[in-house]
């Protein structure tokens, strides 16, 4: 799903440093609500591929959040062919990251270095180029491009590898050694620079609990905290809806807190979502996405979390983003459709996110 976030051209991205934001968002109040302890927020990936599209959601999504999320595989191809880490970062990001913050909102950045759309599989452009995270000289290439991340955005959060755990599944064990060996690398490097980086992983909630590759049996994340200790924080991939469950309500309430229960360390929810139609085993309906978010909400709240985002907030138009059918489980997560109009899911967001945030 990740690999979603790298699809558009840069240069799109890019344009959002020459639009105004028009002064800063102010979070609405609701006195006499429960707290929250997360953020909430979204990736600018739009249902189509224009700047004005690109902007518009923007703007609908930056009306109900207080953070927005920066994610994108590393930019192999252009880094093989010899362009500079801060170039690029500079060109893509800086200007993204200044529109958010204009808008009164934090900023998290999650940098992937392996295959969003496959994990058993390096990244596609490393793959055409014969070229694999295994060499040494890659990851010096992806341990750059983190540390200039760091340096140029200074997120609040910084993820420097995805769903741990899944890739350690169904990958070359030589693939997920290299992801241990360059993840850890990264983050000597960043907090060489920066020793108050706050740094993450994420692992495959679904994974951990036995729903995807594992037969059903609980397996946790011990793995994942022992092979990468640099985390100050976990992140969290979760598509309940692919790992079976048939009823938002099913999904365990201590679906996230199970966890970390030995050894309690700050989560963010950095993607995932239900999807508001039927694309897997799974039923599902507009209202039963509704359903989901209060769910969701009650399990980051059990958790005490300390951040909510889904990569879309709109559908995804996937003929004219050029994306494969493989694809269309991911489709549907929006809150709107892929014309602005509002899901039922929508109404459940926007009275969570008035809660007052703690």
């Amino acid at each position: 799903m990740r690999a979603l976030a790298v699809a558009l051209a840069a240069a799109l991205i890019a344009l959002l440093a020459l639009t105004s934001c028009g002064g800063k968002k102010k979070a609405p109040t609701a006195p006499g609500l429960p707290s929250r302890s997360y953020v909430m927020g979204f990736s600018g990936f739009p249902p189509r591929p224009s700047v004005s599209t690109i902007l518009q959601t923007i703007d609908l999504w930056s009306q109900r959040a207080d953070a927005a999320l920066i994610l994108n595989e590393v930019p192999w191809d252009s880094l093989l062919a010899g362009r500079p880490a801060d170039s690029l970062i500079r060109n893509d990001q800086v200007g993204l990251a200044a529109y958010y913050r204009a808008k009164g909102l934090r900023v998290v950045v999650s940098v992937d270095p392996t295959n969003g759309l496959d994990r058993s599989s390096d990244s596609a452009p490393l793959v055409a180029a014969s070229r694999s995270l295994t060499e040494p000289s890659i990851q010096a290439l992806y341990r750059g491009y983190v540390t200039a991340m760091d340096t140029l955005i200074h997120p609040d959060y910084l993820g420097l590898a995805s769903e741990t755990n899944l890739i350690r599944a169904i990958a070359p064990g030589a693939l997920y050694d290299a992801v241990v060996t360059a993840a850890n690398g990264a983050a000597a490097d960043v907090h060489a620079v920066d020793p108050s980086a706050k740094l993450f992983t994420t692992v495959q909630v679904e994974v951990a609990w036995g729903r995807l590759v594992s037969g059903g049996a609980y397996v946790g994340i011990a793995q994942d905290r022992s092979d990468f200790p640099f985390i100050q924080a976990l992140g969290l991939s979760s598509y309940p809806y692919l790992g079976g469950f048939a009823d938002p309500d099913s999904v365990p309430i201590d679906y996230y807190d199970r966890l970390d229960d030995s050894d309690p360390i700050p989560m963010l929810v950095i993607e995932g979502g239900w999807s508001s139609v039927t694309v897997s085993s799974t039923a599902t309906t507009p209202e039963t996405q509704r359903r989901y978010i209060d769910r969701h909400a009650a399990i980051l709240d059990r958790a005490g979390a300390a951040g909510w985002f889904q990569i879309t907030f709109t559908d995804l138009d996937l003929a004219a983003l050029g994306f494969p059918p493989g694809v269309e489980p991911f489709a549907h997560l929006g809150l709107v459709d892929t014309t602005f109009a509002a899901k039922p899911a929508l109404s459940s967001w926007d009275a969570i996110f008035a809660r007052p945030r703690r």
